[in-house]
């Protein structure tokens, strides 16, 4: 039997498999990164792919290891381990958790939103959720200590509590389509609030920034501001179709006999539909913004600028890891 050819040491692994410059190659990359499949993977396959993954950096290739199997193990090491740390990331903050989580947690907030208490719990519920995500995700390998943690959990918890039951007590008078968005408002603005409060370290003393090549070369605050705004804006995106399409088609269902025969189907529905949306969302608004993102040097803080030029005067771009 004919031996498959041996495989070349000069895949990067360390890039995406599709070019990460365009919205396709990028969509194509989260698709792979949020597959839900992978929260099913053993911890042996898991470690397996590690071993495959850090070999292969370290030029030693596994005899008949193919391309696809390469691409294969990466993209299973992605989905586990920290990009900057290398740890192996808690299960509910992976991002291939992200669909089957927030299905779950945004049906039921649409669901149970005409109660104060359904909306402090499922608040409550879903910011606890985002806490351990944004924390799982922060970009750079900086620890946060756990005093920061519980007050950047019980600021954005409380931010997102009020918010909810602020624009609840608005929509009071208001059409019950209205009051359908409320949980999206209070998803909208929470995020604003969570995702700073829980990566504020970066804020403070910055996230690594490299040359094109992962040299690094410095911390920059003004690189973690960039990536802290994009994931904003993407979570803000993810969390738009899931929220507001189901209500819509759940306002239109409760008119018809069918649901006022059986409301219990209510529950079941609006996450099927919550999931259905997601599905697509998430890896799309992951891909809004590349992963490796940059920014010129000149926008970086003086100092830091100061830093790279004695380095490598004539650089003009870095690259920064902004998190999921």
């Amino acid at each position: 039997q004919k031996m498959p050819p041996s495989l070349p040491a000069t895949i990067n692994i360390r890039e995406p498999r599709w070019d990460q410059s365009t919205f396709q190659g990028r969509a194509k990359h989260f698709f792979m990164v949020t597959d839900p499949r992978n929260l099913l993977l053993s911890g042996a396959t898991l470690e397996e792919a590690r071993r495959v993954v850090e070999d292969y950096r370290a030029g030693t290739i596994q005899p008949g290891l193919t391309e696809d199997q390469l691409w294969r193990a990466k993209y299973i090491y992605d989905s586990a381990f920290h990009p900057d740390t290398g740890e192996k990331m808690i299960l509910v903050g992976r991002m291939s958790a992200q669909v089957p989580m927030n299905m779950t947690i945004t049906g039921c907030m649409l669901t149970f939103y005409r109660t104060t208490p359904a909306v402090l719990f499922w608040q409550w519920v879903n910011q606890s959720f985002n806490a351990v995500v944004n924390y799982t995700n922060r970009s750079g390998d900086a620890p946060i200590t756990p005093s920061q943690l519980g007050t950047a959990y019980v600021s954005a918890t409380t931010g997102a509590v009020v918010t909810a039951l602020g624009l609840k007590s608005l929509t009071k008078h208001l059409p019950a389509l209205i009051g359908r968005y409320v949980p999206f408002a209070a998803v909208a603005a929470a995020n604003c609030i969570n995702i700073p409060l829980m990566r504020q370290r970066e804020l403070k003393v910055g996230i690594p920034v490299t040359d094109v090549n992962g040299n690094r070369l410095g911390e920059s605050t003004a690189a973690a501001q960039k990536a802290i705004f994009q994931v904003v804006v993407s979570r803000i995106g993810m969390a738009a179709p899931a929220m507001a399409i189901p209500p819509v088609i759940m306002n239109m269902l409760e008119k018809r006999a069918f649901l006022k025969r059986y409301p219990y189907l209510n529950a079941p529905l609006q996450v099927g539909l919550v999931g259905l949306c997601l599905v697509f969302a998430t890896p799309l608004c992951c891909a809004l913004f590349p992963q490796k993102s940059s920014m010129p040097v000149s926008s970086l803080e003086p100092e830091v600028q100061d830093q790279i030029r004695k380095k490598d005067p004539w650089l003009e771009t870095v690259y920064f890891n902004k998190g999921l």
